[in-house]
Order: structure tokens, then sequence, then C-alpha cells
């Protein structure tokens, strides 16, 4: 590029006043071309303190059923996958009322503005909170999940896999905590009665949130990741 002007230059005698005006843009585009040198070579050190796109919070279980770890830890896989089509990444914690090998007391006992709260219960009991035969919630952090009555849902006498059920049942209470208590709608998971038109949607994988439900669940997420 030297040569270049150089050879201009001898050609011109007077383009060296012009040139005084060109020298400016040109330090800023070599200067931009060095930044995005190091960017491909170095993302993380440049774009460090770029906002992080999906938003996230954490799932403090307690399971309280017969439902074994693997089960769960199925049901938790789906109810992620679903979470994250809505743009929200979701950390799983498993926690008991006695103490656990696998997960420090500590961990379960502290409260974060992210963390919600999520119980697995055999049957309903008796609360004026019930909004399906499934479950509820308690907005802003609790939310409960009846494992038996998943376990009965059927759908023209098909049974069907439990843990995919159950997971989508999750992730409809888990709305509930980031939408609002009066947050049903006409489709999708947070429909408030599930027909068999939703068992067959969650069986192949795209009973999901609705775009709006999902900008409203990720500016919840971030209003409490920023608190």
């Amino acid at each position: 590029m030297k040569e270049g002007i150089r050879e201009q230059h001898s050609e011109h005698g007077d383009i060296f006043r012009h040139q005084r005006f060109a020298w400016p843009r040109l330090s800023i585009l070599l200067v931009a071309g060095l930044v995005g040198v190091i960017g491909l070579a170095f993302p993380a050190t440049v774009f460090a303190t770029a906002a992080d796109p999906h938003p996230s919070i954490r799932v403090r279980v307690v399971n309280y059923t017969s439902a074994s770890p693997a089960i769960l830890a199925e049901a938790e896989r789906e109810a992620a996958r679903i979470l994250s089509e809505a743009g929200l990444r979701t950390f799983w914690l498993e926690c008991s009322g006695k103490h656990s090998t696998a997960t420090p007391r500590d961990l379960c006992q502290e409260l974060e503005a992210t963390d919600i709260s999520l119980r697995v219960l055999s049957e309903p009991t008796q609360n004026t909170l019930q909004d399906t035969v499934f479950g509820f919630a308690v907005v802003p952090v609790l939310a409960s999940v009846y494992y038996d009555a998943v376990g009965r849902a059927k759908s023209d006498g098909a049974e069907f896999d439990i843990p995919i059920i159950l997971g989508c049942v999750i992730a409809h209470e888990i709305g509930h905590l980031l939408l609002g208590s009066n947050s049903h709608s006409g489709s999708g998971i947070m429909k408030r009665r599930w027909e068999r038109k939703q068992f067959r949607q969650a069986m192949t994988g795209i009973l999901l949130f609705t775009p709006e439900q999902a900008k409203r669940i990720q500016a919840e997420a971030q209003t409490r990741m920023r608190l």
C-alpha cells in the first residue's frame, strides 16, 4: 500500500496536500482492520463486555415421589430444551431435605435472584392455586408438578412417554413463574387444558412457547439477573 502511495505522489507532485487529509482516514481503516484481526484471534478478550444474549435461571428440584433419578433427569432435559427454544438457559440443582452426596447442602439453601424452586409431588394437595390437573405455580419462585397424574396421562387410550410429558409440565409451570399467574394462552405449551393435540405436539417436540411468550420470558429472566 505504501508503494502505491509513493507512485501516486511521483506522478502528481501536488497531490501531497490532499494526502494530508487522507492519512487520518487511512489510519482509522488500519486500526479497524487490526481490531478485526485481534478479534478473530482473541474473541473472548475483545468482546468480553458484550451482553449475554441468553439469560439464565437456576432450578432447585426437590423430588418427593418414587420417580427415579433417570426419569427426572430426562424430564429436566426436555424442560430445558423447551425453555432453550424460548431463549432461556436453565441450570438444574438436585436438592433434598436429607444430606446429599451429589450436591452440597449449602447450594440448595442459598437463594439467588435467578433461583426458582420445583417440587415433584405424587398427588394433588388440597389448595386453591391449581390451574391444571398436572401442577400449579406460586409466582414468582415456586412450581409444583404431580408425577402420578402425569403417569396417567392418556389420549385415545395410548400411554405416552412419561419423562417427555413431565418435562412439558415442568416447562409449563416454570412458564407461569416467569410470565405471571394469568398467563394461559389459546395454544402452545401455556394452554390451560391439554387435549389430544397438545399431547401429540409434546411427543413430537413442538409443544412450545409462543414467540411473544419467549420475549416476555427473556425479559423477566434478564430483570432477575440484574437484581
